[in-house]
């Protein structure tokens, strides 16, 4: 016999089914698009914090060239920490879900194309010259499958150094000897920005003493050793390494009572004096339009190199005032963020 109360809940159970698989639906169709869309894998060298930064930077060229994220891609981010022994395991990893195209911040494309040699990438926040080192065949026409953008203008990293340094004396004007900190286990990136600060010493007038360290571990001794020559400030290599360990090594300068600063904005907001580069932010933008072109079928080698265009001025006033330095009222006027 039929229970009218029995087939009520039977209509309940069947309406609550239809509802629960309505709602799946959509969510699996969604899993489905995202597994059939172009993956663009960010593999960054440095903090997870800094590589996040610069990921949404990507994401942003990429929505400013037509593209929308989980309809026309998809993102994932990896990040090295500023431990480069990670970077097989990373690419391995990656290679597993093929992606489209790879983008580097902070580092080339040699480690990615020693395993995964056909893959495009497109690298931004690079420091060094990628002709030179054989990453391209020239700016205009790279060549092979590697596209990005430099950190430096025309004229190289010196060129971009020396108005560093300069700026640097007009607010420590008594400066006569540099205390350059740097992380010498890379073939690539030190020995030119070694040079380039040696030249650069040479044309202002103010001597250098190269403190330069195998690990991150040695970043300590090399400060107290700065600080036992008495040199007059500290300058920190570019190495996307030390990025990863600002707090710390902040922290061991200011104890110094020197004035120092680094070469981008992170270290000038993370406490040091100044700093004058590139912006990054400008940079990774432009980076997620070439991965835009790419993703529309434009091969890497066929996209010029760009050269960096806008530089930023950073001031740190509040550390300043702890080493009792006085900012020309000029130099402030051309800063283009000014930390209190």
């Amino acid at each position: 016999m039929f229970s009218p109360q029995l087939g009520a809940a039977m209509q309940r159970r069947e309406f609550i089914g239809l509802i629960g698989g309505a709602a799946a639906w959509p969510l699996a169709a969604r899993a489905q698009q995202a597994a059939n869309l172009p993956l663009v894998a960010v593999i960054g060298m440095s903090s997870e914090q800094t590589v996040t930064a610069r990921s949404a930077s990507i994401r942003e060229g990429l929505k400013q060239a037509g593209l929308i994220e989980g309809k026309d891609f998809v993102l994932t981010l990896r990040f090295a920490d500023g431990d480069y022994a990670r970077l097989p395991e990373i690419v391995k990893d990656l290679d597993g879900l093929k992606p489209r195209v790879y983008v580097t911040v902070g580092g080339g494309p040699i480690f990615i194309h020693k395993q995964v040699p056909n893959a495009p990438v497109v690298f931004t926040g690079i420091a060094i010259d990628p002709v030179t080192f054989g990453w391209v065949e020239s700016y205009a026409r790279p060549g092979g499958m590697t596209t990005g953008n430099v950190q430096n203008a025309i004229g190289g990293l010196e060129s971009l150094m020396s108005k560093q340094f300069q700026f640097f004396k007009e607010l420590v004007p008594n400066l006569t000897r540099l205390g350059f900190i740097g992380l010498t286990d890379t073939a690539v990136q030190f020995p030119v920005e070694r040079a380039a600060v040696q030249k650069t010493a040479l044309q202002l007038g103010f001597a250098v003493s190269m403190y330069e360290v195998p690990t991150l571990a040695d970043v300590e001794s090399a400060i107290a050793s700065g600080q036992r020559d008495d040199v007059s400030a500290f300058f920190v290599s570019l190495d996307p390494r030390l990025v990863a360990r600002i707090p710390q090594i902040v922290a061991s300068l200011a104890k110094t009572g020197k004035p120092a600063f680094g070469p981008t904005p992170l270290w000038t907001r993370g406490g040091l004096l100044m700093s004058y580069y590139t912006d990054f932010d400008d940079q990774a933008r432009r980076a997620g339009g070439q991965v835009a072109k790419i993703l529309r079928g434009a091969k890497p080698g066929d996209l010029p190199i760009e050269q960096a265009d806008k530089f930023t001025l950073i001031l740190n006033l509040k550390t300043a005032k702890q080493l009792g330095i006085t900012v020309p009222s000029a130099l402030l006027a051309q800063a283009d963020e000014v930390i209190e």
